[in-house]
């Protein structure tokens, strides 16, 4: 059986975007199946249909935890609070290991919604230097905070690098 950061890897190498990836190797595990997965996810690569708003690959670990801690019909309002606490929490740490969560500060202002950004975005090899380390990097953080043990409630639950 693959690891998370495999699956993720194999499909983000396969041409799959970074949200798909992420998405991709979690969903299945918390009820989404993986064709769903690759399909809810696809508008959000490139930081949102290439416009270099949050990295896709933070916005597929943002509906990872959706999936995991979500409000549904079923849960109170903690629900959201919970999941925005780990939406946080997510982003934090990513935007630690990479300087930002924002798709064009991290490709350096590459703008992938013209040729001239996609030719530069390949001729600098981004995908390789950039790109895949941020899908690594949610996955691993995802593991940390899915599989961390739940704050008693009322304490206070700071982020962690």
């Amino acid at each position: 059986m693959k690891s998370r950061n495999e699956a993720a890897l194999e499909k983000f190498m396969a041409r799959y975007n970074c949200a798909q990836s992420v998405l991709y190797a979690y969903g299945p595990g918390l009820g989404l199946d993986a064709e769903t997965s690759l399909k809810v996810a696809t508008g959000l690569g490139a930081g949102m249909g290439r416009r270099g708003e949050v990295c896709g690959a933070v916005t597929g670990g943002i509906l990872a935890l959706g999936l995991k801690y979500g409000r549904g019909s079923r849960q109170d309002r903690s629900a959201t609070e919970e999941t925005y606490r780990k939406t946080l929490d997510l982003m934090a740490r990513f935007e630690k290991r990479h300087g930002s969560c924002l798709c064009r500060v991290l490709l350096e202002g590459c703008d992938l919604r013209t040729e001239e950004g996609q030719r530069h975005f390949k001729e600098q090899d981004l995908l390789h230097k950039t790109c895949i380390g941020c899908v690594q990097s949610v996955v691993e953080i995802l593991a940390q905070i899915m599989d961390a043990p739940e704050a008693p409630a009322g304490s206070a639950n700071k982020s962690q690098a």
